[in-house]
């Protein structure tokens, strides 16, 4: 038998050992207190617990597994009674071959030979032992199938978070990658400074960004990279405003999430405006949390239509979907305004 199965509950042999070690001790104390007869007691416990492991284990690692969790429920209490009398019988005549031919010292009377009393006494002293420890064994079950569950959906959760980190990499290349189209287009002398720019970020974004969280100075670095490549792009009509104010140093946050918001700024703000165009951007890190705000003009051909919705989209929907599978509801609170031709994204959230 291999007690290190998963039918076995994974708990190794030695507790096994331990447990019954420290039930035959208990009973030969309490019945040898009993009887006043000590060695006696150990005789007849070291007679019985041989039949108390086999009934028990007969049970958790046959008869239940066979029987009741296939719901075939009047054949597994004829089982467990056919068990018990079985065992009855064969400790009767072990006790009254090996032992005393009294086999039932704590009865009303005196036996030498089986009698209803003795069986039903006997029978519900081995269900009390079967019971107690299949009660064990129901706990053990429970809280690994609660251990299971949480893994599950814990890895469930790991495999939706790379999902949707995979969804932001290829749609925030393929955007740069036309940017560097239409410069190589006007054989611009600004394409080797892009190349080189869009290589650390594809670096970054390939090799830094697979862990749960990432160091928010990495994550600021990456978002200075991509405005260089926003930079070089727009040339004058481009102002941004950029400023870091608290401690961000061992802070952590997750990764690419930041970078959502900025792409969405110059997607709706820069590339759909004719002119100069400004951008602000601020980090502000209060004790365990950071205060982000990103700012950007209204786009000019839909900026008077009522119904403007620049929060939704699959870049913000994505972000949105991260920040409820990475974070408690408690770590971060994100909100979007229209206000006076511009859109301003508020993240607060914990990078401790």
């Amino acid at each position: 038998m291999n007690f290190n199965s998963s039918k076995f509950y994974k708990i190794p042999l030695h507790y096994h050992i331990i447990f019954w070690l420290i039930y035959f001790l208990f009973n030969t104390f309490r019945w040898g207190s009993y009887f006043n007869d000590y060695l006696y007691s150990f005789k007849t416990n070291l007679l019985g617990f041989p039949i108390h492991i086999t009934l028990c284990y007969l049970n958790i690692l046959i008869l239940m597994p066979n029987l009741v969790y296939r719901k075939k429920y009047t054949l597994y209490i004829l089982s467990v009674i056919a068990a018990l009398f079985i065992m009855v019988l064969v400790k009767f005549n072990l006790t009254y071959l090996l032992i005393s031919h009294n086999v039932w010292p704590e009865g009303p009377e005196q036996i030498e030979k089986l009698s209803f009393n003795y069986f039903i006494d006997m029978m519900i002293g081995e269900l009390y032992v079967i019971t107690f420890v299949t009660a064990i064994k129901i706990t053990f079950d429970f809280l690994n199938e609660q251990k299971r569950v949480t893994d599950l959906e814990k890895s469930q959760l790991e495999t939706e978070l790379l999902f949707l980190k995979s969804q932001i990499s290829p749609h925030f290349f393929f955007n740069t990658l036309n940017n560097i189209y239409s410069l190589s287009v006007e054989k611009s002398n600004k394409t080797p400074k892009v190349v080189i720019k869009l290589s650390e970020l594809m670096r970054y974004m390939l090799y830094e960004t697979k862990n749960k969280r990432q160091t928010l100075e990495n994550e600021i670095l990456c978002i200075q990279n991509y405005l260089d490549l926003e930079r070089i792009r727009n040339d004058d009509r481009l102002e941004i405003n950029m400023s870091i104010s608290g401690d961000i140093h061992d802070k952590e946050i997750g990764p690419i999430l930041l970078l959502t918001f900025v792409e969405n700024a110059f997607k709706h703000g820069v590339n759909k405006n004719i002119g100069k165009v400004k951008i602000d951007i601020s980090f502000e890190v209060k004790e365990d949390f950071l205060y982000f705000t990103i700012k950007n003009p209204m786009p000019a051909i839909t900026k008077h239509k009522d119904n403007l919705n620049i929060s939704s989209g699959i870049g913000i929907e994505n972000v949105k979907k991260r920040l409820e599978l990475g974070y408690n509801k408690n770590d971060y609170k994100l909100s979007f305004k229209n206000k006076k031709n511009s859109f301003v994204v508020k993240l607060i959230i914990k990078v401790s």
